[in-house]
């Protein structure tokens, strides 16, 4: 089509590229529509199985498909790697930002699915000595300090040292993903590791889950939160409820009990599962529009999923504050959808603003190889057949035929035999998050200006020449056959 034709397409902006973003996109292909999608990352990523990849049992390319790729066969779409910074409603454009690059993307219809991030619960400072599980430099960096305990534990023993400190794990938050992480960490400890040193013994390591919470799982009901700590307390998990952390160190943790009690904990590796807080994008469309935030920062939108007095803005996923719905993936997968059906249905001059109809298909949690929890309208499932249920469902979801063919090669390396297939890590994984934050200017200070390169462009010539001048001397000494030989 001509380029005075393609001005006339309606322009669907998406902003964020996980469940929302994704299958929202997807949802508008083989349409008239000129879609471009905007993410903080260049990666879909599969978020249920994040600690997988923190307990080395899969790698992040299997949990997290470049969406390129996974975009690539549709034609109506643009992908874009930036920062949403600012959404102007009245003008209709969306700000994003890339390594100090700014752009503006104008749109007429708007999808804004960026998601939620870890929340300390006012208490920011926490997260440099208890990372979360929201991304993969999350998931990477745990995988670091986890593997890194046990090494670190080994060179202290050798040398007659206390190590308990190392070898304690504590995971705050008893949801879903605090569960799965603490199960994951004994098995590590108690089966996985038990013969890979000499110093020390891994079965003695200390893995405590705790929650302010007095149970463990609560949008699982009573009796499978019972049935779940039941389970854990078997593998060995020490499970602490009504116990709020009030300080965090490098070494160790400060909590205080339901009877008003202090006490410290000695650890060196702290997970975050706790809380999640919506992305500030919300406040920013909140304080244009009028809607509502709640105390998570999520947004109040119509039943249609539109930004009230914005019929051309929909809200889906964990940003939204509508009847209740969990922060869940299939909320997200179906308000996608929904959305994009109304865009659709809008353009085609058929009726839109039809109320979003949530279909719960139920949740899931592992607590370790062949235990699983399992909540599905009336039915409250555990054990092996919960676990089979729950393989089966991930593998559905997860994006990509290599994908599901690698991850279940790694699942059964990983639960029928006792090997972990992704156990490498760096100290620049441990570290890198840390050592980015003290930059004044984060990752920008990391890169030139625009600009700087054409500054240094004499400069990079004369290297050029250099370099040249050197690798024709290497050519020459090999095909005259003088490398070697003794000149004198």
């Amino acid at each position: 089509m001509n380029e005075a034709g393609s001005q006339h397409k309606h322009k669907v902006v998406v902003i964020g590229s996980g469940f929302g973003g994704l299958f929202g996109t997807q949802a508008l292909d083989r349409s008239d529509i000129e879609v471009t999608m905007i993410a903080a990352t260049s990666h879909h990523l599969f978020q249920p199985l994040l600690y997988q990849v923190a307990t080395g049992i899969l790698s992040e390319g299997e949990i997290a498909p470049p969406t390129r790729e996974v975009l690539s066969r549709q034609k109506n779409v643009q992908v874009l790697l930036g920062e949403v910074t600012d959404i102007d409603l009245d003008a209709k454009t969306v700000t994003h930002q890339l390594l100090g690059r700014r752009s503006v993307t104008s749109y007429d219809s708007l999808l804004v699915a960026a998601g939620a991030g870890q929340s300390y619960f006012g208490n920011d400072q926490f997260a440099e000595f208890a990372p979360g599980m929201k991304s993969i430099d999350d998931a990477l960096e745990l995988r670091g300090r986890i593997f890194g305990a046990f090494e670190m534990a080994e060179v202290l023993a050798s040398k007659g040292e206390n190590v308990d400190h190392l070898l304690t794990f504590v995971v705050v938050g008893a949801g879903p993903t605090g569960v799965e992480m603490a199960g994951q960490i004994a098995e590590l400890a108690h089966r996985t590791l038990k013969r890979d040193f000499h110093s020390i013994n891994s079965r003695e390591a200390r893995v405590i889950l705790m929650d302010a919470a007095p149970q463990v799982l609560p949008p699982f009901g009573e009796k499978l939160g019972e049935k779940s700590k039941k389970e854990l307390e078997k593998l060995g998990v020490e499970v602490q409820l009504g116990a709020m952390v009030t300080d965090v160190s490098e070494r160790g943790l400060t909590v205080k009990d339901k009877d008003g009690s202090e006490r410290s904990i000695a650890a060196v590796t702290k997970i975050w599962a706790a809380g999640v807080q919506a992305s500030p994008l919300g406040r920013t469309l909140a304080e244009q529009s009028g809607a509502s935030l709640d105390r998570a920062g999520r947004i109040g939108v119509n039943p249609d999923l539109t930004l009230p007095g914005h019929p051309e803005v929909f809200v889906v996923g964990d940003m939204i504050a509508l009847d209740h719905l969990p922060g869940v993936a299939q909320v997200a997968i179906q308000g996608a959808k929904h959305a994009a059906k109304q865009i659709k249905h809008g353009l085609d001059g058929k009726e839109a603003g039809q109320p979003f109809k949530y279909f719960d298909k139920g949740s899931m949690a592992t607590i370790s190889r062949f235990r699983a929890v399992a909540s599905i309208g009336k039915f409250k499932l555990t054990g092996f057949i919960a676990w089979v249920m729950w393989l089966a469902v991930h593998l559905v979801y997860m994006t990509g035929f290599k994908n599901r063919l690698t991850a279940l090669g790694h699942w059964l390396i990983s639960f029928l035999g006792r090997g972990r297939a992704e156990r490498t890590s760096t100290e620049q994984q441990i570290f890198a998050r840390a050592a980015i934050k003290r930059l004044k200017g984060g990752a920008n200070d990391l890169v030139s200006a625009p600009g700087a390169h054409e500054a240094a462009e004499d400069l990079l010539r004369v290297t050029r020449e250099d370099l040249e001048s050197r690798a024709a001397e290497e050519t020459r000494l090999t095909d005259s056959g003088e490398r070697g030989k003794q000149t004198v």
